[in-house]
C-alpha cells in the first residue's frame, strides 16, 4: 500500500503533463470562434435604422447583404468544427475503450502475480530461501531470482498506476470535448435565429424597392453616372503618370547620350527618333520601381486592409446584380469597405503620391508603387498631397461619413496594374 502511494506522487508531475497537453484542437476552435464572433459583432454596428429613401434603402441592402453573407460563412465554420470535433470524440471514445482494456489486462496480471505469491509465501522469506541453497553459485541464482521478481512485482504496480492516470486524462479530454460541441451547437442555433431575422429585414427592403421602381432606375443611373465620373478621372491621371514616367525616361536617356558623346564614349543603344512617341500603356520604370513592383508583388494577399478599424466589404469587384433586384446591375471596378464614423483610410504599401483630386466635394488619393497603383476615394478630407512619400499603413485622411444617411462611411478602393484594372480582394489580407 505505501509503494503505491509513492508511485502515485512520483506519477503526479506525469498527469500534469497530459493534461497542459490535451485538447489543442478545443483551443484552437475557441480561438478562431472568438475571432469571429468579435468581427460579426462589430460588423452588426454598421446595420443602422433604414430610412425611406431610395438611395438610403440600397445603401442599406448592400450592407445587410454584406452581413448575411458573413454570418452565412460563420454558421457553415461551426459546422464544420462540428464534424472535427466528432471525429474527435469518436477517436476518444476508440482510445478511451483501448485504455480501459490495457488497463484491465495489466491488472490482471497483476492480480495473477500477488496471488502467486500468496501461494508460494515461503518465497517472501528471501533470507531463508537465499541461505537454504546447496552451494554457492546456488545461492547466487536464488538471490538474483527474488531481486528480479520484486523489480517486475514494482513494474507491474507502476504500469497499472500509469495507464490508470492515461484512463482519467482522456475520459477528461473527451468531457470536454463534449462539452465544446455543446458549446458550438448553441452558438449556431443563436446564429441562426439572427440569420432569419436579417433575411427577412432584407426581403422588405427589397419588397419597397420593388414597389419604387422609377426611383430605383433614376438611383442606379445617378450612381452609373459617378462611378464613370470617377473611373475616367482616375483614367486619365493615370495616363497621365504614365506619359510623365516616359518623358522622364526619355530625358535621361538624351542626358546620358549626351555625356556619353562629351566623353567620346560609345552612344547609349536607346535609338532616337524625330518623330512624336506613341501612347504607351505601362509604366517606364528606373530600378528602384522595379524594385518595388517586385516587392509588392511578394506581398500579394498580405498587403493590409486600406481602413482603419472595423470594416465590411459591402460590394465587392466587377459586375453583379443586386441582391433580389433581378433587373438592377451595378459594375463596380474595386470595393466598398464600410466603416464606423471616424475611420481613416491608410496605405497599403510603400509608395509616393501620384495624385490628389477633388470630385463631388470628395478628396480621392493616387498612390504608385512601382508599376501598381491604390486608389482611395470618398475622403472628407487628406492628410498627403502630391508627390509625398507614404509608408505602410501611413494614414493618407479621413472617410467621409455621410449624415444624411446614418453616418454611413465607406471606402471606395481600386487596384491598377499600369492602366489595367485588378480586382483587390486576393491582394488584401483577410
Amino acid at each position: 500500500m505505501k509503494r503505491i502511494i509513492v508511485l502515485s506522487i512520483c506519477l503526479f508531475a506525469f498527469s500534469i503533463g497530459l493534461f497542459a497537453q490535451q485538447n489543442k484542437l478545443i483551443k484552437e476552435l475557441e480561438s478562431k470562434h472568438g475571432a469571429l464572433q468579435k468581427m460579426i459583432a462589430e460588423t452588426e454596428t454598421l446595420l443602422k435604422n433604414t430610412k425611406k429613401t431610395v438611395s438610403s434603402q440600397l445603401n442599406s441592402l448592400s450592407t445587410l447583404t454584406s452581413q448575411i453573407t458573413q454570418r452565412k460563412k460563420y454558421i457553415n465554420t461551426i459546422n464544420e468544427d462540428v464534424i472535427k470535433l466528432n471525429r474527435e470524440i469518436n477517436t476518444l471514445d476508440r482510445q478511451l475503450a483501448q485504455l480501459k482494456k490495457e488497463l484491465q489486462d495489466k491488472k490482471k496480471k497483476y492480480e495473477a502475480s500477488v496471488q502467486y505469491l500468496y501461494r508460494n509465501r515461503s518465497i517472501q522469506e528471501r533470507l531463508l530461501f537465499i541461505l537454504s541453497a546447496d552451494n554457492l553459485s546456488q545461492t547466487y541464482r536464488r538471490m538474483r531470482y527474488a531481486r528480479e521478481y520484486a523489480t517486475y512485482q514494482r513494474m507491474q504496480g507502476e504500469e497499472i498506476l500509469k495507464k490508470q492516470e492515461q484512463v482519467t486524462v482522456k475520459q477528461e479530454e473527451l468531457k470536454k470535448t463534449r462539452a465544446a460541441k455543446q458549446s458550438l451547437l448553441k452558438d449556431r442555433e443563436a446564429e441562426r435565429a439572427k440569420l432569419e431575422k436579417e433575411e427577412k429585414e432584407q426581403k422588405t427592403i427589397v419588397a419597397n424597392l420593388q414597389k419604387r421602381q422609377k426611383d430605383l432606375q433614376a438611383e442606379v443611373n445617378k450612381k452609373r453616372r459617378e462611378a464613370n465620373q470617377l473611373n475616367a478621372r482616375i483614367d486619365k491621371l493615370i495616363a497621365e503618370e504614365i506619359e510623365k514616367a516616359r518623358k522622364l525616361a526619355e530625358a535621361e536617356a538624351k542626358k546620358n547620350a549626351a555625356n556619353a558623346k562629351k566623353s567620346n564614349a560609345p552612344a547609349s543603344k536607346t535609338p532616337t527618333t524625330t518623330k512624336k512617341a506613341a501612347p504607351i500603356d505601362a509604366f517606364n520604370m528606373s530600378k528602384a520601381d522595379r524594385e518595388l513592383s517586385g516587392t509588392f508583388v511578394n506581398n500579394k494577399g498580405k498587403l493590409p486592409m486600406p481602413i482603419t478599424g472595423s470594416y465590411m466589404i459591402t460590394s465587392r469587384y466587377g459586375q453583379y446584380n443586386v441582391q433580389g433586384l433581378k433587373n438592377v446591375k451595378l459594375d463596380n471596378k474595386g470595393i466598398d469597405i464600410q466603416a464606423k464614423p471616424g475611420a481613416s483610410a491608410r496605405a497599403i504599401f510603400d509608395g509616393k503620391v501620384a495624385a490628389v483630386f477633388q470630385l463631388n466635394g470628395l478628396f480621392n488619393v493616387l498612390i504608385r508603387h512601382g508599376s501598381y497603383i491604390s486608389v482611395y476615394c470618398n475622403l472628407s478630407s487628406t492628410a498627403v498631397k502630391s508627390g509625398d512619400t507614404v509608408k505602410t499603413r501611413q494614414s493618407i485622411g479621413k472617410i467621409f461619413s455621410n449624415s444624411a444617411d446614418n453616418n454611413r462611411t465607406v471606402l471606395h478602393f481600386q487596384l491598377r496594374k499600369d492602366k489595367d484594372k485588378l480586382n483587390p480582394e486576393p491582394w488584401l489580407e483577410k
